[in-house]
């Protein structure tokens, strides 16, 4: 039975979350507010709001569930041309937290391949801004000539990064804030990136699926290690990447989603 949630309810663990043979595999439950305390609760068990206008707010946790670890990004070819063109390039800039309305803004606008309208509706904005605000939420973003031109943002709990979402105005534009949030997570020690939904083109990055019980036994893990307190993008952490031997890996699609 689906758990209704009030304003003072506990979101319940995500085992108990809808079955593969159920309606709607992966909802944990339905109603209250979008808050950051609520989304504190939430994303420290794995769980994440995701619904349309005219729901209730619905609460998910996937089984199995898609994961990027850091370690195993996979950049290909072309992708380490574009990041040696853009880092060589005056004028072009990889920033963090320096406009995290826009971005999200602009995620929401984003047109979605079979998806009609956003699911980031104004009591989501409302809620993840307020978030930010108080330091949990980031923003990795693309800036060229001074003007911002793809991004993404997402939650971070000690040593665990939630993405949520990307947008891109600009080729390449999202990839190469994929790449630098890569970069961050492995200076700050930070192993494991949540992608919630399998996609082809998170895949292409080196994102698979894990069962819940495996990514929440990671939390476990993650979640209570000290939180990352300076953020601040450096350009020497490009050689993360840049410095890397050279791979054989099948370029991404290059349709920026």
């Amino acid at each position: 039975m689906l758990t209704w949630l009030d304003e003072h309810s506990p979101l319940p663990p995500g085992r108990t979350a809808m079955g593969p043979d159920d309606e709607v595999p992966g909802l944990v439950a339905a109603g209250g507010q979008v808050t950051p305390e609520r989304l504190e609760e939430a994303y420290r068990k794995g769980i994440f709001p995701w619904y349309s206008a005219g729901q209730p707010v619905l609460w998910w946790s996937p089984d199995p569930r898609m994961v990027l670890p850091v370690a195993d990004f996979k950049l290909s070819r072309s992708l380490r041309k574009t990041l040696r063109r853009f880092v060589q390039t005056p004028g072009n800039e990889l920033r963090v937290d320096s406009a995290f309305d826009r971005v999200i803004r602009a995620c929401a606008d984003a047109p979605r391949d079979g998806q009609d309208g956003t699911w980031i509706g104004p009591a989501m904005l409302d809620a993840y801004i307020e978030w930010h605000a108080r330091g949990r939420v980031h923003s990795v973003e693309t800036w060229v000539d001074g003007e911002l031109v793809g991004g993404l943002y997402g939650i971070a709990i000690g040593r665990m990064f939630f993405g949520e979402s990307m947008f891109s105005h600009a080729t390449d534009a999202s990839k190469i804030a994929l790449a630098g949030l890569i970069c961050l997570c492995r200076e700050h020690g930070l192993p494991l990136i949540d992608c919630q939904q399998n996609t082809r083109h998170l895949a292409s990055f080196g994102a698979r699926e894990i069962s819940r019980a495996d990514f929440e036994a990671r939390l476990q893990l993650l979640v209570p290690a000290a939180d990352i307190r300076d953020w601040t993008y450096h350009p020497s952490l490009w050689r993360h990447l840049l410095e890397t031997p050279e791979n054989d890996s099948a370029d991404p699609a290059r349709t920026d989603p």
